[in-house]
């Protein structure tokens, strides 16, 4: 079943990867979305605030990093404010002759975090001791991007080691209740420090120009307003350009730094919002449900619905992982699913395809390429595992010769007889296909074609119009036989005469044979019949001008439409009653 390959196929890259970058584009279509506000969205924890080192901060107090009194002035600074706490997102792993003064200010405001990190080797930097004795806290400021470049993940514990937003709120709650009945959870290393890494998506609130963001200058000559840090988290590092970039969903074109991605840490966890993966069994099991739905779904629906469906269903499937990621924080796979739907149709056309070239082949030689076409639309009411399933109706049987063919295939050669046979085939299959008969078989010179075929006639209308369109093709063919004798004359080539059986009555039709050889045919009484009718002819000559016999129950039926005389009533072999047969003589 396609679906199910389509599952096999999407579960297999999703193990390799091969959807991830699909899936980062999705992720952030999600942020882009919710950011337009086409509904309610969030905006950043208003106790979450950031002193930036930026431009106008390098202009004013020199090349970074600072001075270490700089940040003892920060402190002294902040100290009236009375902020709840401080989180460096700087280095100190280097000795400096002001760290006696740094650590006096850090231990006077008492709620300072400061940064650990690791060199280009994974070597631990060490944090100055003085410094680190005098800290409230310190966190990680670990990060990896995506392949991409955009931070979508936050490392949260290091084995023991808590991030720094962590570390800060350590601080922050030490004296408090949590606040969400989801942060405590996230306040201890998980399995007691025995993971080398617990990462959680970030939910990026918005951008992260609408966090409060104040100069580190700005501070130091008190410009801010001690409202501003009073109860604060209060976040310090790097925005200027170049010192520690970072990407997000929403900061893409111009990158905005690193600080803020402990900012969001903070805001997603003081909210209970950091960002929810579906676990890995559930994103498998949603791939091998969708794959066969989806299959089945559009193999009972016409091209129409199929395009609806191909445009609906990954609507339907966006909208709602939209809606789980606004309201419920939760990070559905995108395009693993909408690639499944769109694996399973492909899958579903391309077997369609393949069996309408199997049918086509199996039908296109033997009657017009209109009727192939309906038996494709329709292909579901006569076909199952791709063979055509076995069916008894009633249907009008015409058998066709050459007369005296073997005396005339003595009189050319094999070059010659080929052409000149197929050349009259073609022509009769023309007539009999123009009037919607179906060519059963060619043998030799032999021709059998069915009227009212492969879809069961059963209302008496249709089967009498099935019977009539075989007289009519008969009358056809003698037309075009005349023209085609002409052109013989002129060829010097020999002429050719016809005869022609027809029966109406019960016949099974479906596919003959195995394996690769496959034919559709027809058995049943009523062709030995018309065979037989088509032997008799070479007796009857006389009122007999389109040499076409028909049985009495072929008469019955065309009779309104066509002249015929009957010829005699003769015992056929396995028939209780006497058949009657009749010589088409022209149309009424």
């Amino acid at each position: 079943m396609p679906g199910v390959a389509a599952a096999i196929i999407s579960l297999g890259a999703l193990h390799l990867g091969g959807w991830k970058p699909l899936e980062q584009l999705g992720s952030n279509s999600l942020f882009q979305l919710r950011e337009s506000g086409i509904l309610p969205k969030p905006i950043w924890d208003k106790r979450v605030v950031v002193i930036a080192i930026d431009e106008a901060s390098l202009r004013k107090l020199g090349r970074f990093p600072f001075s270490r009194d700089r940040y003892t002035q920060l402190l002294q600074a902040l100290s009236p404010a009375k902020p709840a706490v401080v989180g460096f997102d700087i280095i100190f792993a280097e000795p400096s002759p002001q760290d006696d003064q740094l650590a006096d200010a850090m231990s006077a405001i008492g709620n300072v975090v400061l940064a650990k990190a690791w060199d280009d080797r994974g070597k631990p930097l060490p944090i100055v001791p003085t410094l680190e004795a005098a800290a409230a806290d310190r966190g990680h400021i670990f990060h990896k991007s995506d392949t991409d470049g955009i931070g979508r993940q936050a490392t949260l514990w290091l084995r023991d080691i808590p991030s720094l937003g962590i570390a800060m709120l350590h601080v922050y709650n030490s004296d408090k209740q949590p606040q969400s009945g989801g942060l405590e959870k996230f306040l201890s290393p998980p399995n007691n420090g025995s993971l080398e890494f617990y990462s959680a998506g970030i939910n990026w609130p918005g951008k992260t120009q609408f966090l409060p963001t104040y100069s580190f200058a700005d501070v130091l000559e008190g410009k801010i307003t001690k409202d501003a840090f009073k109860d604060k988290l209060v976040l310090v590092g790097t925005t200027a350009t170049g010192l520690d970039p970072l990407r997000t969903p929403l900061n893409q074109i111009s990158p905005t730094s690193g600080i803020y991605l402990h900012a969001a840490v903070i805001d997603n966890l003081l909210n209970n919002r950091l960002l929810q993966p579906l676990p890995d069994w559930t994103s498998w099991l949603i791939l091998l449900l969708i794959g066969p739905i989806t299959s089945a779904i559009l193999s009972k629906t016409g091209p129409r619905g199929r395009i609806a469906i191909a445009i609906l269903f990954p609507l339907i499937w966006y909208a709602v992982s939209f809606l789980l990621f606004t309201f419920n924080s939760l990070l559905m796979p995108i395009a693993a699913p909408i690639g499944t739907i769109v694996l399973a149709g492909i899958g579903l056309q391309l077997r369609e395809q393949q069996e309408k070239q199997q049918l086509m082949s199996l039908f296109e030689k033997y009657m017009a390429k209109e009727t192939a076409e309906l038996i494709w639309q329709r292909k579901d009411e006569i076909f199952k595992n791709g063979e055509m399933q076995p069916q008894e109706m009633v249907a009008t049987v015409l058998f066709m010769d050459i007369r005296g063919f073997t005396s005339i295939s003595e009189q050319l050669s094999p070059g010659e007889l080929m052409p000149w046979l197929n050349l009259y085939l073609n022509a009769m299959s023309e007539c009999i296909m123009d009037r919607g008969g179906v060519i059963d078989k060619y043998i030799g010179d032999a021709i059998m074609a069915i009227f009212g075929i492969p879809f069961p006639h059963t209302k008496p209308e249709e089967i009498k119009q099935d019977a009539q369109n075989c007289i009519a093709a008969c009358l056809d063919m003698s037309e075009r036989l005349k023209q085609l004798n002409q052109q013989f004359e002129r060829e010097g080539k020999p002429k050719i005469e016809f005869g022609v059986g027809i029966h109406t009555g019960s016949i099974i039709a479906g596919t003959v044979g195995g394996g690769k050889r496959l034919n559709f045919s027809v058995l049943g009484d009523t062709v030995n019949i018309a065979a037989r009718l088509e032997a008799m002819n070479k007796d009857i000559k006389e009122d007999n001008p389109y040499r076409v016999l028909i049985t009495g129950e072929t008469w019955e039926l065309v009779s309104d439409r066509y002249e015929a005389r009957p010829v005699k009533s003769i015992q056929l072999r396995g028939r209780k009653q006497e058949t009657t047969i009749c010589a088409i003589v022209g149309k009424k």
